[in-house]
């Protein structure tokens, strides 16, 4: 099988010296990851799920074989093919996986969207990416209100009842029979995330079966530490890459199981630790967002005695908390770099001694450098940018590329390096220090925001000449979104106005994009070819 058996690193050094990616010719992941652990064990349990009203499911890696399998043949029978892209929005719920791995087992190409996105989010990425299929859940159909029936779209899915037509509805089941689907390629397609950056609207970041099927072994097996006898919880929603590293690819290839938390409303951090009790969880990823409600509760009241190794990624983390959270515990938060574009490529792994602040150490299988503007490495202890190597052997964890953007494409590569646009220190042991991103992009709450998203939504309002937005820093955000606005002729501003701006960003696009902060200006500082300076308005305003 492509996969070898599960091998926790125990020494940092020699893994990395030994590592080697497995390039098969042909790879699937439902195929040769979900049925392999079937047949090796059947009962044993790969996802355990309970809700916010404690209702609870339990199912096996016989399970998940089954249910993917009848999910690949209901795609199919629906008129969808080896390459077709599909749009799926659902909450936590057990039938995002059935389906998911179905895509995956039938060469389906399926592109995850948060429950979140607005009616315009979802209409641009139907029509960008040229959709022939949407899956959603029936609590996510108002979001698709003047949507239906646009674009090539020619399949509309649901799940639960009550849909309307053109919906057809998918009836969750099971198939006994054995796989019947040819084997797909290594590299060929397999998922689309959208990502948002600074210039423009979202892009699509292309993932081949293997880069994410295969390139999830780092993730899964060395940073989450994880073996059969694992139970992960990842927190988070199904429409972001966090999803597909900590709650399907990273835990599954290593057949550990799959703990799901369904929370519709406003995080509860009491809640999650009483799951992380009752669930018996024994390791545990959330971002830095979640990381600081959670010391803010009284940990010790809580038995989280089967928990053994906990993480945190999306953003630096707070040394305080890292403190507060081992004073409770006597575990040390590892942090983890990477990116949609990427899996796991710097990490503060088991074996390595912890150095609060820091990302980490490179994964194994990538070389990562900070480099210059030339694309050469720069001296230990200088600023810059965070790089991939790609030549002359290409990572297997890399996507593919931005699909339909010849610009972006040739922006991420400087020679022989693959540049995230982030921005570091490396010091003399070899650890990364994260400084600070390279272009504007704003991470919020563990989301990414591109501030021309939140431009392009408040100068939809009559009120609005010009905009611009940043993020300021936020002890409990890790940056919040604050608009710069520019008034029209004939309206004044005000704190009603400032809440009107807000409540119509919230409508516009997606609520965790609006701005918290809105401050009127007379003017914004440009360039001299008219771009506007979003660093002297961090530099000066915040």
């Amino acid at each position: 099988m492509p996969l070898s058996p599960p091998r926790n690193m125990k020494d940092y050094e020699a893994t990395r010296r030994d590592f080697r990616w497995e390039r098969p010719e042909h790879f699937n992941f439902a195929a040769d990851v979900i049925d392999r652990h079937a047949a090796e064990r059947p009962e044993a349990l790969a996802l355990l799920w309970s809700d916010e009203a404690g209702q609870a499911r339990r199912f096996t890696w016989e399970d998940l074989r089954r249910r993917s399998l009848h999910a690949a043949r209901f795609l199919t029978e629906q008129g969808l093919r080896r390459g077709d892209r599909t749009f799926i929005m659902m909450p936590r719920v057990p039938e995002w996986w059935f389906l998911v791995l179905g895509c995956i087992r039938a060469g389906i190409v399926f592109m995850p969207g948060t429950p979140m996105l607005t009616p315009k989010d979802i209409r641009y990425r139907l029509e960008v990416a040229d959709a022939q299929a949407v899956i959603a859940d029936v609590s996510c159909l108002e979001r698709f209100d003047g949507v239906v029936g646009t674009g090539r779209v020619r399949t509309w899915l649901s799940v639960g009842e009550g849909a309307p037509s053109p919906w057809t509805r998918y009836v969750p089941g099971a198939a006994d029979a054995l796989a019947d689907f040819e084997p797909t390629r290594a590299d060929a397609p397999m998922l689309i995330y959208f990502t948002s950056g600074t210039t423009g609207m979202p892009k699509m970041v292309l993932h081949t079966q293997a880069s994410y099927g295969l390139g999830h072994v780092i993730t899964g097996r060395y940073w989450l530490d994880l073996t059969p006898e694992d139970r992960h919880l990842t927190l988070s929603d199904t429409g972001w890459a966090k999803c597909a590293w900590g709650k399907l690819f990273g835990p599954w290839s290593q057949g550990a199981c799959n703990v799901v938390y369904d929370f519709r409303g406003r995080f509860e951090p009491a809640k999650l630790l009483k799951v992380l009790e009752t669930q018996r969880v024994s390791t545990f990823c959330a971002p830095p967002t979640a990381w600081r409600a959670l010391v803010l509760q009284d940990v010790k009241a809580f038995d989280l005695s089967a928990l053994r190794h906990t993480v945190s990624a999306g953003e630096p983390l707070n040394p305080e908390v890292i403190d507060s959270w081992k004073a409770a515990t006597g575990l040390h938060i590892r942090e983890g770099y990477g990116q949609t574009e990427t899996v796991m490529v710097v990490g503060m792994f088991p074996p390595v001694a912890p150095r609060v602040g820091s990302m980490g150490k490179p994964s194994p299988g990538f070389t990562v450098g900070v480099i210059d503007d030339q694309g050469q490495e720069v001296a230990d202890g200088q600023e810059g940018d965070i790089a991939v190597r790609v030549l002359p052997e290409r990572p297997v964890g890399l996507f593919q590329g931005y699909l339909g953007d010849d610009v972006a494409n040739a922006a991420c590569r400087r020679g022989d390096w693959y540049v995230t646009g982030d921005r570091a220190v490396r010091d003399a042991d070899g650890y990364f220090w994260f400084v600070g991103r390279a272009d504007d992009v704003i991470k919020t709450s563990g989301y990414r925001v591109g501030p021309f998203e939140v431009e392009s939504a408040l100068l939809e309002h009559d009120a609005v000449a010009e905009s611009a937005v940043i993020g300021v820093p936020d002890a409990k955000l890790g940056q919040r979104v604050k608009a710069f606005v520019v008034l029209a002729p004939g309206h004044t501003a005000s704190p009603a106005l400032a809440q009107a701006l807000q409540e119509h960003v919230k409508r516009t696009t997606a609520p965790y994009k609006y701005p918290r902060d809105i401050e009127f200006v007379t003017e914004l500082p440009k360039t001299v070819s008219g771009k506007i300076r979003r660093a002297e308005l961090r530099a000066s305003r915040t």
